[in-house]
């Protein structure tokens, strides 16, 4: 029989083992209902936390509303942009970051991911909360248009080459793609009706615009297309030209660029890419009927919106700038051309998407991610598109912007948009830029240029293997 004593001492020992015991259970408890109930998540609103986000070309006035309206449910989170110098920007970043007082979103452009790819966090697949904070590949898809996820969302491989899961690097806040400016007071005059709808039509419609005088002097171009000084954003449009006609770019398996190779399609062998160069660089060779275009003529943008030249290939964006240097032009955007006959349209992109950095602590980072998801979520991305008159990089936005005269032909674009993995945009782009010129000096002909350029990409692809 115990005693007293006894009784009173195991019981004591019971409670101090209920005491331990006890919260371990109802922790658990708790996790499980968080597990099963989103609801009972933690409550991001009630956090805190303070953001710095750069930005390119959008001015503080895009970005205040929108922040003040983020404000009303998150109160806790402060966001201060800075719009940056687009020609310093990507220096400046990278300089910042590496030196640990980078922001903490910063924009990025749709070709950047394989070079800072490194800098960036990605979105969490899965949310500490209710879902405010992440987001899965799927969503992604069905939100935004294809391209979006050709370039914001990687897989990559781990150190010992072995393939990574895919993940969300980005979220883009509208899809801007080329498209083709014609001037209606001189396709008038030359009694054509329209713009072209093919390349084929678009060298007739050339030919027959294009004015020279005695001695093959321009006097009037078809088109600002051929070279690459006085044209704006010529490797854009010859990396467009390749896509439409079915190059393939880069092989990362093989580690090695093949726009300059031959492929096979129904049977037979074709040079998408060395075609499409010498397209291009035909519209400034004298000896060609397409001839249009030199290197003596004034910069594309100026000779179309001066009326010397009857079409222009460009972005949204220069709307504006054409409006802004001749009020009164006459102009129209058509859809980009396609090849005659083409199964599928194709156009090129250009565009910014939002990120969030990697060297921000684990508090910032889903704190940006939440407030990114939320801005890139169709109210607050129409009102972003309202503003910046962008085209929408959103497919439940597509048919809003499909009415208005400016951008309903690049909302619908977006849609065809393809993009090509660039280890380095910029050094490609100088790469590009050199093999159209060596073709318009004559210093090599079109299939040493595109060899040469293909070797070239090959090597930034084999150093970016390498690291």
């Amino acid at each position: 029989m115990f005693s007293r004593f006894k009784i009173k001492e195991k019981l004591a020992n019971k409670k101090i083992v209920l005491n331990i015991i006890a919260p371990v259970v109802v922790l658990s408890l708790l996790g499980s209902l968080s597990a099963a109930f989103p609801g009972c998540k933690a409550d991001p609103t009630k956090g805190k936390a303070d953001l710095q986000f750069w930005g390119v070309f959008d001015d503080s006035d895009v970005f205040a509303p929108l922040i003040q309206k983020f404000n009303e449910t998150y109160k806790g989170v402060k966001i201060t942009y800075h719009k940056e110098t687009y020609l310093d920007y990507e220096k400046d970043l990278v300089d910042a970051l590496a030196a640990g007082r980078g922001p903490d979103i910063f924009m990025i452009e749709n070709t950047w991911l394989p070079k800072h790819i490194d800098k960036i966090a990605p979105i969490p697949e899965t949310s500490q909360y209710s879902g405010e904070d992440a987001m899965i590949i799927k969503e992604f898809k069905d939100s935004f248009v294809d391209v979006a996820a050709q370039d914001f969302v990687w897989s990559g491989t781990d150190k010992d080459g072995n393939a990574l899961p895919e993940r969300i690097y980005a979220l883009p806040l509208f899809v801007d793609t080329l498209a083709l400016y014609w001037n209606k007071d001189i396709f008038n005059s030359a009694v054509i009706s329209g713009p072209p709808k093919n390349w084929d039509e678009f060298n007739q419609d050339v030919e027959k615009l294009t004015k020279k005088d005695e001695s093959n002097n321009i006097l009037m171009s078809g088109a600002s297309l051929g070279t690459v000084k006085n044209i704006n954003r010529s490797s854009d449009i010859l990396m467009l030209l390749m896509l439409q006609t079915g190059a393939e770019m880069v092989d990362l398996k093989g580690g090695q660029a093949i726009f300059d190779q031959a492929v096979i399609s129904g049977g037979q062998t074709f040079q998408p890419g060395l075609n499409s160069l010498q397209f291009y660089t035909n519209f400034a060779d004298p000896s060609k009927k397409s001839y249009t275009w030199n290197n003596n003529l004034d910069y594309s943008i100026d000779a179309f919106a001066e009326g010397k030249s009857a079409m222009m290939i460009n972005y949204s964006f220069h709307i504006q700038t054409i409006k802004a240097k001749q009020p009164h032009l006459r102009f129209g955007v058509a859809p980009i051309p396609q090849p005659k006959d083409a199964k599928i349209d194709v156009s090129y992109p250009n565009y910014w998407g939002v990120t969030v950095s990697a060297s921000a602590d684990a508090n910032k980072q889903e704190y940006a991610w939440i407030f990114l998801k939320w801005l890139s979520q169709q109210p607050q991305a129409q009102q972003y598109l309202d503003k910046t008159m962008r085209p929408t990089a959103r497919r439940d936005l597509i048919d809003y912007q499909q009415s208005n005269l400016e951008l309903g032909v690049f909302a619908k674009q977006s849609l065809s948009a393809r993009s090509w993995y660039q280890v380095d945009n910029l050094a490609i782009d100088a790469i590009f830029a050199d093999m159209i010129n060596s073709v318009n000096n004559g210093q090599r002909d079109v299939a040493q240029a595109i060899s040469q350029a293909a070797s070239q990409v090959t090597i930034l692809i084999e150093k970016k293997l390498k690291k």
